[in-house]
């Protein structure tokens, strides 16, 4: 089965239930398994700053779902998870992110994979080396722990806050 690796990210109401709650509606998904979760960080907010702090982490999972169809029921999970938008870099209940989706490398107006952002994003890295420090994006040369590594963490960031959730 095909791996996939999603961000997970949550700055308004309980933070951790939504991540909990997440996982367990990931985790439901036909054809889908959750495989592994990472711990849980506690992060700065990126783009828009003048907000509440980050609760993020990074699921692994193993789907048959193609790439463009999880998408859609990743947004469809957010939705259930009280997500509301409102600008591209605002508070919310609840962000997933396909980050990554085996090797595969999509470009269109809906999804693109790897996630244009991801590399450059202490956040995403931090915990996507926790679970997979030997991945490699598509491409690319660097593992995620040695891209990770590169990035550093300025200013204290990422602050890893909890073992992994359980999903609800």
């Amino acid at each position: 089965m095909p791996r996939a690796w999603i961000g997970i990210g949550s700055n308004v109401g309980d933070r951790l239930e939504y991540v909990r709650r997440a996982l367990g509606l990931m985790d439901a998904l036909p054809d889908t398994k959750l495989v592994a979760v990472s711990s849980v960080y506690d992060t700065a907010p990126v783009g828009t700053t003048d907000q509440p702090r980050f609760l993020n982490a990074v699921a692994e999972l193993s789907t048959d779902i193609e790439p463009l169809e999880l998408l859609r029921r990743l947004l469809v999970i957010e939705g259930e998870c009280d997500r509301v938008r409102r600008g591209v870099w605002g508070p919310r209940t609840l962000d997933l992110d396909l980050l990554l989706y085996d090797d595969v490398e999509i470009e269109t107006e809906e999804l693109t994979l790897p996630h244009p952002r991801a590399r450059e994003r202490a956040f995403v890295l931090v915990p996507l080396a926790e679970l997979a420090p030997d991945l490699r994006f598509p491409g690319g040369t660097e593992t995620a722990a040695e891209r990770a590594a590169a990035l550093g963490d300025p200013g204290g960031s990422v602050r890893r806050v909890g073992d992994p959730p359980t999903p609800a």
